[in-house]
């Protein structure tokens, strides 16, 4: 049999040798033996009581091989697209949709499983042990275990298609981005953007062998055109661009269209949780989260529109006033929002996410992000330029604690073609003990789309990037950090999706103090601190608009959760039915009829949110009442630190997130620290 990296024990990905061909081989054989070790353990659990060790610990084995062969696949096709590997990647999708439900609806299985809750072993279980039999438990019965032969075999074919669909919906999104540019070789028709942007543009050009400058639809390419650019018809035409992709409306109409795709999949979606008996998706969504009904979500959403509105209504007022009086721009259109929004934003606080790009230079933001963490919770890093890279710019670190690595990560920070937009946490390995007794350190891949380093100077971030890496890094930490040995429950695996967002919102407020910019800031070419002037308009500039950027979070959550509550098996005027009367009670800006934003709210209809786009606020009332402990005893106190660190970070899935909330913070959530944080006056 010809060599398969994939099959072979590695404490890394290998990387270099991954090939697509060996993709579908190798997932074959793990499955095929996953089937039969299954069946095995089954066997051995009708003729003695099952424990631990018999039961659960041979389970985990088998499904951590399975994922380190998968992991690397999965991340390698969001950070290395190509056709071969594209196909391959889809070739795999409904093999592995076949097992989970096979092994989720795997009746013996299952009892097994509640002969071990019900028998001797029980007492011997740690509570982390206990947590991951009930998750698990809990998993049987939502993935159909006590549902009739037919209705399995239909439940079976839903998930297998609702992967297919995710995966579809990802391409396409990936495809239509990619798919339109635009090239201008007159500099004047740029004027207003700054030099960091012109020279992504122009590099954008040069990567291509055309002249001039190339506009795209990534991130650092189109959001400077629409922030900076004095050209309104430019910021029309790319505006138009990036809000109609993988649409029915557009420069390329039609192609990659995810209306379909969003039919098909929020149908199957209700099939589903009515197979499950469930009233809808909203309902079947809740079932594994910190919120009890999708009612008390909709009041939380409420309550804070009703607070957040008013306001909202009126710093549009202000912009639109000033567009008026300043920019020549008697009413505001889409296109101009961003654009007038940064005039005004710099006329009142005299500062610019480009003033602050020199303090920013990359490398320093990395070596203060990591001087922070040590700070906070006594750990330090170190980098091995040797461990296997799947891209010459990827970085490899390890975390170290008393000298010993206790984890590590791969850094991949800036966009290419290829890789799909946005920032990920994603995790590479998981924290367990392996079945020779020896431990599995955690992996974690850690993804951002930043602007590119241009020639020989190290790429500058905006502050908003320097927020988004510490926002995944929080999400690294709680994965990496844990000290759970059971992979359910190890890390962010078995934590509340409406929780798993508090460590890294968390992380974010040390982008934002004097103590935490004085380790993550430096000028490029002096090293010089962020001047105090500086800092006190960054500060003061932080809740400019905050109550715009509170509100449009809470159509796109409103309209996520009302989706999957409310519509049975919506058409997609149905679906944009919806977003617009949705916009028409909380949104303050003006929305073309053009717009289709939910064909690439990749969130929800290709990532995990489906029914869950509330978990960033509801996670975030969390996060700031964290940071307020902080607040009261300083913010890189040792002992808080160490609180919070074992409280929540080394904990991961193996107590009910509520009940962690508890132990660190020694009371109830209160939303009252988010309102003040926001700078919401209602508060």
């Amino acid at each position: 049999m010809p060599h398969n990296p994939l099959l072979e024990p590695h404490e890394l990905p290998p990387f270099a040798e991954i090939r697509p061909e060996h993709v579908v081989p190798a997932i074959d054989e793990l499955l095929a033996d996953s089937r039969a070790g299954v069946e095995a353990l089954v066997e051995r659990a009708q003729r003695e009581a099952p424990t631990w060790e018999s039961l659960a610990a041979p389970l985990e084995a088998l499904n951590d091989r399975l994922s380190r062969a998968w992991s690397p696949v999965s991340h390698l096709n969001g950070t290395m697209n190509s056709p071969a590997l594209r196909e391959a990647y889809q070739a795999c999708l409904g093999k592995l949709s076949d097992y989970s439900t096979w092994l989720g609806q795997h009746e013996p299985l299952f009892r097994a499983w509640q002969a071990l809750k019900e028998g001797p072993a029980w007492a011997e279980l740690d509570e982390a042990q206990r947590r991951s039999v009930d998750n698990t438990l809990r998993d049987f019965r939502l993935a159909g275990v006590d549902l009739p032969a037919e209705k399995k075999r239909r439940y079976g074919e839903i998930k297998a298609r609702l992967s297919e669909l995710s995966n579809t919906f990802s391409n396409q999104l990936l495809d239509a981005t990619q798919a339109w540019h635009k090239d201008i070789d007159d500099a004047d028709r740029l004027a207003g953007l700054p030099a960091s942007a012109l020279a992504t543009l122009a590099a954008n050009a040069e990567a291509k062998g055309v002249k001039g400058y190339r506009i795209t639809l990534d991130f650092p390419s189109f959001y400077p055109v629409l922030t900076f650019a004095e050209d309104r018809e430019l910021r029309r035409e790319v505006y138009t661009a990036f809000v109609t992709r993988a649409s029915d409306q557009g420069p390329n109409v039609g192609e990659y269209d995810n209306a379909p795709i969003i039919e098909e999949t929020l149908r199957l979606r209700r099939e589903l949780a009515e197979l499950l008996g469930f009233a809808n998706y909203a309902d079947l969504s809740l079932a594994t989260k910190m919120a009890e009904s999708p009612r008390q979500v909709l009041d939380f959403l409420e309550d804070l529109a009703r607070r957040a509105v008013p306001q909202a209504r009126e710093e549009f007022a202000e912009l639109e006033a000033y567009a008026r009086d300043n920019l020549d721009l008697p009413e505001l259109a889409p296109w101009d929002v961003g654009y007038a929004s940064e005039k005004l934003r710099e006329a009142r606080h005299a500062i610019s996410q480009e003033q602050l790009r020199p303090y920013f230079p990359a490398p320093r933001v990395v070596d203060g992000l990591f001087r922070v963490v040590e700070r906070l919770y006594g750990v330090t890093f170190e980098e091995d330029g040797q461990a296997p890279r799947y891209h010459s710019e990827v970085r490899y670190f390890r975390i170290l604690e008393h000298g010993e690595p206790i984890a590590g990560f791969y850094l991949d920070l800036y966009a290419r073609e290829g890789k799909r937009g946005g920032a990920w946490m994603d995790e590479c390995r998981v924290r367990r003990c392996r079945e020779d007794g020896g431990l599995q350190l955690p992996v974690a891949y850690l993804t951002c789309n930043f602007t590119r380093p241009v020639g020989d100077r190290p790429a500058l971030l905006t502050h908003d990037e320097v927020t988004t890496l510490f926002h995944e890094f929080g999400h690294g930490l709680h994965h990496m950090l844990t000290r759970q040995t059971v992979a359910e429950v190890s890390g962010i695996n078995g934590v509340a999706w409406d929780a798993v967002e508090l460590p890294s919102q968390f992380m974010e407020n040390y982008c934002w103090e004097r103590e935490g910019l004085d380790l993550i800031a430096g000028h490029v070419d002096s090293g010089e601190a962020l001047p105090a002037e500086l800092l006190e308009r960054l500060q003061a500039a932080k809740n400019f608009q905050s109550a715009m950027g509170l509100v449009r979070q809470l159509e796109f959550s409103l309209f996520d959760l009302r989706l999957h509550h409310e519509l049975a098996a919506p058409t997609a005027s149905e679906v944009q039915a919806l977003l617009d009367e949705v916009r028409l009670a909380v949104s303050v800006v003006p929305k073309a009829d053009f717009n289709r934003f939910q064909n690439g709210f990749s969130h929800i209809f290709a990532g995990g949110y489906a029914a869950g786009y509330y978990s960033y606020k509801w996670a975030e009332v969390l996060s700031a009442d964290a940071w307020s402990a902080f607040e009261e005893a300083g913010i890189f106190d040792p002992e808080t630190g160490r609180r919070f660190r074992t409280e929540i970070l080394e904990q991961g899935g193996a107590r009910d997130a509520a009940e962690l909330f508890r132990a660190f913070r020694g009371r109830e959530p209160s939303v009252e620290p988010l309102l003040r944080h926001s700078g919401i006056r209602a508060a």
